[in-house]
């Protein structure tokens, strides 16, 4: 089955789906589990360095609302990437990412989830 991604936007928040990729999906037992990469752009906070990707953190597993009485999972790979002059890992800084949003306490908490993980 294809997942639309004009779907994911209804049910999704707007900001995950516009800084992450689905990379693939999986219905088992009743349960969709969703797979999400994050996309390969520099964080806009970051510009003034010379980046290049440099794999991704550890997955985050995080359960989202149920859809129909199903239980929906999150699969998150944050990336990370790698400043060509110091050699120093850097990842987007979510907090900045969310400032100016309007989003629901739920999302808030997600996101805050988001920027606490990191290897």
């Amino acid at each position: 089955m294809e997942l639309s991604l004009d779907l994911l936007r209804f049910i999704l928040p707007e900001l995950l789906v516009s800084h992450f990729t689905i990379a693939s999906h999986e219905i088992e037992k009743g349960t969709l589990h969703l797979y999400f990469e994050e996309k390969k752009d520099t964080p806009r906070e970051e510009k003034h360095r010379i980046l290049i990707a440099h794999g991704f953190h550890k997955e985050l597993v995080v359960q989202d609302f149920p859809l129909r009485g199903k239980n929906v999972y999150l699969h998150i790979k944050r990336r990370r990437w790698l400043d060509k002059t110091t050699g120093q890992a850097v990842h987007r800084n979510w907090d900045l990412v969310a400032q100016g949003t309007r989003m629901t306490v739920e999302f808030a908490a997600f996101l805050k989830v988001l920027s606490q993980y990191q290897d």
